[in-house]
């Protein structure tokens, strides 16, 4: 202990000496969060949409004023042609076109419903999905607006409603999807740092030759090893705090469960991110291939965890692929604890996963390094 206590030391001050790699670790994370959290996002702030009445009724005005009073669409140009709107979807001025049929408001008044097109730009299918959800809700609730407004004599003859569905969000009522995205970007920025970290580390001291000169001291490899992760683990998880006071001051994103268990099942997330380092400290014999490397590998972690597709919406030889992704199962604890408030029950199978990969993976990379350096 006491030998590994003045290794520690030693990388303690090795690491804050180099002020670069301290920024690093906990200030450009940080920066990260504030540009991801807003850019990564499926939300559609404004469609651009282009209106082809065809009616020019009183009912069709007011179904044009609620799109215009959402905030979610913008008119690009007044009332125009079928053959105007597809001109400009081509060239990309309008993002959705809403075409009001002839005798609207007669079949309206007449047979208590009228049809309504709605031609959206579906190159991007996710952006598509949902400036749709937006539109049919503002058109369902105009229909209702009118089902209340029309004669008595339409009402009776309308056939009456089987169900009131009313509709509530629980966990995130506001469908802010930064709410869901932070949890995720802070354990692909933990992943980075911890990962990278330390495989830079260990292939310095390679590229430097201080490897060697402690492989002929009486420092053993475990003792190196220790000395080396225990101030990156530190770290990552000093790196989470910083993330999680920026999550709740620039994005009002706070753990609705236990803060513990967020830093605890982070301390067992981090053995993997670090083993996964390690392992690829082995592989490598200079720092720039350490980082090209360690980020193809994040990347595949990236893609494969859930944080932009569903894991869900993948193929299921995919989904099989993601048991074996420790970013995938602390990407789903976290948000379980951070937005649903969940406890050790809840999170038990995904932390049960994380656990066993952690295990392997690190006990992976500490056997390898071993036969590497023996």
């Amino acid at each position: 202990m006491r030998t590994l206590r003045f290794l520690l030391r030693k990388e303690y001050l090795q690491i804050f000496r180099d002020r670069l790699m301290v920024a690093q670790l906990l200030i450009l994370p940080c920066i990260q969060l504030l540009i991801l959290a807003n850019a990564a996002t499926f939300e559609v702030k404004r469609a651009q949409l282009v209106v082809v009445d065809d009616d020019r009724s009183a009912a069709s005005r007011g179904l044009l004023e609620r799109f215009r009073a959402s905030g979610r669409f913008e008119l690009v140009r007044p009332p125009v042609s079928a053959g105007a709107a597809d001109e400009a979807m081509l060239r990309r001025v309008a993002g959705v076109i809403l075409h009001v049929p002839p005798d609207f408001e007669r079949e309206l008044v007449r047979a208590h419903s009228a049809p309504v097109q709605l031609v959206l730009d579906a190159e991007d299918g996710a952006a598509a999905g949902v400036t749709l959800g937006y539109a049919q809700r503002i058109v369902a609730d105009y229909a209702s607006e009118l089902g209340a407004t029309l004669p008595r004599s339409a009402a009776r003859r309308a056939p009456a409603a089987a169900l009131d569905v009313r509709t509530r969000g629980w966990y995130n009522p506001g469908l802010d999807y930064r709410l869901y995205m932070v949890p995720g970007i802070l354990v692909e920025l933990v992943t980075i740092v911890a990962t990278l970290a330390t495989a830079l580390s260990i292939v310095r001291e390679k590229e430097l030759g201080t490897l060697e000169q402690l492989n002929v001291t009486p420092v053993t490899r475990g003792q190196f090893i220790a000395a080396k992760l225990i101030p990156l683990w530190s770290l990552g998880l000093a790196a989470l705090a910083v993330g999680l006071i920026v999550a709740r001051l620039a994005f009002g994103v706070s753990i609705r469960g236990s803060v513990v268990l967020v830093f605890a099942t982070a301390s067992v997330y981090l053995l993997a991110a670090l083993g996964i380092g390690l392992l690829v400290s082995t592989i490598v014999e200079t720092q720039q291939q350490a980082m090209f490397v360690t980020f193809f590998i994040v990347l595949v972690y990236l893609l494969m965890s859930g944080l932009f597709t569903p894991v869900r919406s993948m193929p299921r030889w995919a989904q099989w692929m993601t048991q074996a992704n420790p970013m995938m199962h602390y990407m789903v604890i976290m948000r379980a604890v951070m937005i649903r408030g969940a406890g050790v029950r809840e999170i038990a199978q995904p932390l049960a996963a994380l656990a066993a990969l952690a295990l392997a993976v690190f006990s992976l990379s500490v056997l390898r390094y071993a036969k590497r350096s023996a």
